[in-house]
């Protein structure tokens, strides 16, 4: 795991190099292990490239990036991990290519020379890299299918830069940062982040998952972002639910053994949900001897706490188990090193929670951690998306098997029969419609501490981006949204909080969950393989771990995950959040008074705490440590 940074320009700063070691100090957490820069003078400009490494495989200097071909056709930088890069590297040598280390990265390097973007196929693992190619002067940028790593760039009709993080692509750049007051809403009233190409910054986009660009340097700003994978939704299986669950679990497994390879100390994040056991009970069932080490956060006293489940998974595997817990006042004293650390506001404190895991597994002298990220988006997990599911049934006809779902559905526990339809209404309600139910439920697009006119000056579009319902998907809405959470809203954002939160202790976290082999196998299933007719999520998935996780677990109808006690901290530190919320004086698209109001009437138990008090504590941090300018 390491960090990347670097660009071209048509007229380089003339502190260019300056700049570039400041953005590789904003990275030495990514990569404390190695440094390596160079610059190319490339089409009347200069190109720089720069690294930092963690180093995970092959821990010599032959490692060291960039990296370049013989000749120095291709070089290239590299964050990530190839896990199947052992079978590659076979494959290539069968085709004549000679390796002078044991690094995934000169796989990936060799494999961008032999197969070009047709590599990104064959890659089981996350990454993001740039590809300088000397003999056609262009850069070619990938990501993962899944974002598992981040690229963030800046495109210019001059310039070109780029950067595993805002912070360090901040210091390559010559513009003022100012906000997108666009991202700014769709955050603060809907809660949207990671979900589209734009950032909360003006001018810095993300690439997104599954996609590449190629970067002409006579002309940078001509790249597009073209897409390598997305999921297929056609029902192409014939396969029994047997036959699925035993295919779903080889894949699994296989995914796992892969995960594993390292030549430094690995260990487990573990929750107590289905996921994160299942990555455990792997562990132990293909290696009975390996000792584990397990990383858990717990809240005790708060009723959702998932010890008990925990110590379940510890000592069925005879993993040594490690805990922390949290406080108001651990929140407090940590806050601000976690939202500049984030680089950009995030989802909840759950976000903390996770923080501190990956916080005691570098104390615990752990490199590497697997966790159990995307199962949810791949297997229908959360609530079982049960609109989406009966949409499908009412798309072939069979409205008696709808209604049967939505009572089979609504006899798990935080469920009802009204809520199923609930679901299903909003998915298929008019725009018009939707927004006037969503008042009607407390959910204003336009709240009273919101300053509209100020937004609609700018060119704010005051609305909710719904996701789409597509024709060529008709009888397959579960696939069609979990496609979205996978490459748009739920999953990008808590890998975006899981790379930042790990490499803040220069740790590698893996997510076995997220391969193409698997997602592939997943998205050509019947529906009711993932989500069952009597309304299990995950069915195939627990039907496939049979075995090898307790019974008990996957028999498990709750789903917690890395829950915090958000609500009773800020009700404890309320003089504190009201204090921080004071900068929203500051900020010309926020009615402060309003905001301030609203938060008293919450502090005072008159109104109920939600995670809307969290969105503003976090956005004005972030503004506040950004440096912002006004701008819309």
């Amino acid at each position: 795991m390491c960090g990347i940074t670097g660009g071209w320009w048509a007229e380089p700063p003339r502190d260019l190099g300056g700049r570039l070691t400041n953005s590789l100090s904003k990275l030495r957490k990514r990569g404390p292990n190695d440094e390596g820069r160079e610059l190319f003078d490339v089409c009347n400009g200069q190109l720089a490239l720069g690294h930092t490494r963690l180093s995970i495989i092959d821990l010599s200097d032959a490692g060291h990036q960039p990296m370049h071909t013989r000749g120095r056709r291709y070089s290239i930088v590299f964050n990530g991990e190839i896990y199947n890069y052992r079978e590659l590297r076979q494959e290539l040598v069968l085709l004549g290519h000679t390796f002078h280390s044991d690094s995934d990265t000169e796989v990936l390097l060799k494999a961008w020379q032999q197969w070009n973007v047709d590599c990104l196929v064959r890659l089981e693992g996350m990454f993001a890299f740039v590809v300088y190619d000397a003999g056609k002067r262009t850069l070619s940028c990938a990501r993962d299918a899944f974002g598992i790593k981040p690229f963030y760039f800046e495109q210019k009709h001059d310039s070109f830069t780029f950067a595993s993080e805002p912070a360090a692509l901040g210091t390559l750049r010559q513009d003022r940062t100012q906000a997108n007051w666009q991202r700014c809403y769709d955050y603060l009233v809907h809660g949207d982040f990671d979900n589209q190409q734009h950032t909360f910054i003006n001018g810095i986009q993300q690439l997104l998952p599954g996609h590449w660009m190629e970067v002409d340097l006579t002309n940078p700003a001509s790249g597009v972002q073209q897409v390598w994978w997305q999921p297929d939704l056609a029902q192409t299986s014939s396969l029994s639910f047997e036959q699925a669950a035993e295919a779903v679990r080889e894949q699994f497994l296989h995914n796992v053994r892969l995960h594993l390879r390292s030549d430094v100390p690995l260990g487990a994040a573990l929750s107590g949900g289905i996921d994160s056991s299942a990555i455990v009970c792997a562990m132990r069932y293909l290696d009975p001897g390996q000792p584990i080490n397990t990383f858990s956060y717990i809240a005790p006293g708060y009723k959702q706490c998932e010890e008990s489940w925990i110590d379940r998974i510890n000592q069925f595997t005879g993993a040594k188990a490690h805990k922390v817990s949290a406080s108001g006042e651990d929140l407090t004293r940590d806050l601000d090193n976690l939202i500049q650390l984030q680089g950009e506001p995030f989802t909840s404190t759950s976000a903390y929670a996770q923080y501190r895991v990956f916080q005691l597994a570098h104390e615990n002298n752990m490199t590497v951690t697997l966790e159990g990220q995307g199962a949810d988006e791949l297997l229908a997990g959360y609530a079982g998306y049960p609109g989406h599911r009966m949409l499908s049934m009412l798309e072939c006809g069979d409205l008696p098997g709808a209604e049967r779902f939505a009572r089979n559905w609504a006899r798990w526990p935080g469920r009802s029969y009204g809520r199923a339809w609930q679901y299903l209404a909003a998915i298929t309600l008019p725009d018009t419609l939707f927004g006037v139910a969503s008042k009607a439920m407390g959910r204003s697009f336009t709240p009273s501490w919101i300053n509209a006119e100020a937004l609609a000056n700018a060119g704010v579009s005051m609305v909710f981006e719904r996701e789409k319902i597509h024709s060529d998907a008709k009888g397959r809405r579960v696939m069609e949204r979990l496609a979205s959470s996978l490459t748009n809203r739920h999953l990008p954002g808590y890998l975006r909080e899981g790379d930042r939160n790990s490499m803040q202790f220069s740790l590698e976290s893996r997510v076995p969950f997220l391969t193409l082999p698997l997602a592939n196998l997943l998205f050509s299933l019947p529906e009711h393989y993932l989500i069952s007719r009597g309304g299990e999520t995950k069915s195939v998935f627990r039907a496939a771990l049979r075995g090898i996780v307790p019974d008990d677990l996957l028999d498990r109808r709750d789903k917690i995950g890395f829950e915090t006690p958000e609500s009773s901290w800020f009700i404890e530190k309320s003089e504190s959040v009201r204090q921080w919320l004071q900068t929203s004086h500051d900020i010309p698209f926020l009615n402060a008074r309003a905001l301030l109001n609203q938060f008293d009437s919450i502090a005072g138990g008159k109104a109920p705490c939600t995670t809307q008090v969290w969105r503003w504590v976090n956005f004005l941090k972030w503004y506040e440590q950004s440096g912002c300018t006004e701008n819309g």
